[in-house]
């Protein structure tokens, strides 16, 4: 006979014994520091929402940033989207996040993986270089003179390939991979199958979570990318993606460099050069936003348990 156990009860059991039972206080406390770290994040993103729709006169009313909504609009946007620069640049990040991660992600998959596999070749003094550099590297000028010396001077490419694999990520993915099953591995090496398709069909299957998330962290690293606009590209306005688009506007507080409508921000009297400035910034989070929620499900099966294990 079974008997069901009260939910407080069940709680308590399945509780480590090293962890006591939380007081109210320890409850009430934690509540507190969660509430104040959601609105430390929420907060910003609401202020910045509000103002992207706000008018000059609702900025004007609030002495700066909008905290509630008043005379809300879209001049912001419509003015933003009708700009040729900003819909150029737009399309300039995606391509460069989408070739970016697609890159990155097969060089780190194929050195982790043969990294973790204890019989190939050199994989010890590899892993020790690739660690190093973690901790040393030549420089901004060296790189610079690297990338200039082959031709990456105003291209694309220049823009991807110098940041185009994380260590740490090697090293996730390596933890990962090397816990994979032993009886899965040797099973398929029985059926015939080679070392490219133990990788594509056994490993990577097994491993679907830590891949999500380091393609997530690449793809954010690339969209988020701007260092390297200014030191290859910085006179190539036609070609800067749309965060250093967004970095020169708010520094510069004009017009976009390189627009076909050199009033951009000033184009519409009832337009809020601030409310322009949040609209940009509202554009460059909403790709992010769209995609974290369906990969924040990953993030605990996959980056705890690759640097956990191995």
């Amino acid at each position: 006979m079974t008997t069901t156990l009260p939910l407080q009860q069940r709680r308590t059991s399945t509780r480590p014994v090293w962890d006591e039972q939380p007081g109210v206080a320890g409850q009430t406390g934690k509540g507190a520091i969660l509430a104040v770290v959601i609105a430390a994040v929420v907060v910003p993103l609401w202020i910045i929402v509000v103002t992207s729709f706000s008018s000059q006169a609702a900025i004007n009313r609030a002495g700066g940033l909008v905290i509630w909504p008043d005379g809300l609009t879209t001049a912001a946007y419509r003015e933003m989207l009708s700009d040729p620069t900003v819909r150029t640049s737009l399309v300039v990040s995606l391509l460069i996040t989408l070739v970016g991660t697609v890159i990155s992600m097969a060089v780190s998959v194929l050195c982790a993986y043969g990294l973790s596999r204890s019989r190939s070749l050199g994989h010890r003094v590899i892993l020790m270089l690739l660690i190093i550099t973690m901790f040393v590297s030549g420089g901004l000028i060296p790189t610079f003179l690297v990338v200039t010396g082959l031709g990456g001077w105003g291209q694309y490419w220049a823009l991807i390939l110098p940041s185009a694999v994380s260590v740490f990520n090697i090293l996730v993915l390596r933890a990962f991979y090397s816990s994979t099953s032993a009886e899965l591995i040797d099973a398929a090496r029985i059926d015939g199958a080679g070392d490219w398709r133990i990788l594509w069909s056994v490993v990577l299957p097994t491993s679907r979570a830590v891949t999500a998330v380091i393609t997530l962290f690449y793809a954010v690293g690339y969209w988020n990318s701007f260092f390297n606009v200014m030191v290859y590209m910085p006179t190539e306005t036609q070609k800067w993606p749309l965060q250093y688009v967004l970095l020169t506007y708010v520094n510069r507080g004009n017009g976009l460099p390189g627009s076909l409508n050199s009033g951009f921000g000033n184009a519409h009297a009832d337009t809020a050069p601030l409310s322009l400035q949040m609209a940009v910034v509202v554009l460059t989070l909403v790709p992010l936003l769209l995609v974290y929620p369906f990969m924040q499900k990953h993030f605990r099966t996959g980056v705890l348990t690759g640097a956990i294990k191995g």
